[in-house]
Parts: structure tokens; sequence; C-alpha cells
């Protein structure tokens, strides 16, 4: 499985990208993420590690608890992928608008 099939793979889980989504608004404990869900502290340790497997977040030990946060190095291979779609459809546009040109 390349990289960005197992970030897609990790986010196709609704309750996992709540937990990512999260995350992109600032760096959070497992508490404070569980207060805004309707899982309990368990499933989203269980939706943390996934994402950690997948290199969509890190955590930092802090204290007792720990603080995870989106790993921006993770998201270059989903970004690097999401791309080759998005310059295909500019190639594309390009091709319609020369083809419209008198």
């Amino acid at each position: 499985m390349t990289d960005a099939s197992h970030a897609l793979s990790a986010l196709a889980d609704p309750t996992r990208r709540r937990v990512f989504e999260r995350l992109a608004e600032s760096p959070a404990s497992v508490a404070e993420i569980t207060r805004g869900l309707t899982v309990s502290q368990p499933a989203v340790s269980q939706h943390l590690k996934v994402l950690r497997e997948a290199g969509l977040v890190t955590g930092t030990p802090k204290g007792a608890s720990t603080v995870y946060r989106i790993d921006p190095a993770g998201l270059g291979p989903l970004r690097q992928w999401l791309d080759r779609f998005w310059d295909a459809q500019l190639e594309a546009f390009a091709r319609v608008v020369d083809e419209d040109k008198p």
C-alpha cells in the first residue's frame, strides 16, 4: 500500500476524519479531542493509532498525557497524489481554452 493509499484508508472512517479535522484546528490530548465527539477516550485512542500508523499525526508526551498534532510530512504523499489530478485538470482546461481561441 502506498503512503497516499494508507492515508486515504485512514481518513475513510468518518470519526477518524473528525479527529483529524479537530487536530487541524490545534494540537490536543485524547481527553480534549474526546470532548468534541460522541465516542469514548479508548475509541479516540484507537483512531489516533490508525492516524499515527498512516503518518498523518504525531504525538508528544506532555506530563501524564500525549499531545497530538497533524504531521505535515505525512501529508506530503497525499498532497502529491491529489496534485496529479489537479495538474491534469488544469492541462485539460488549458487545451479547451486554446481550442476556443480564434
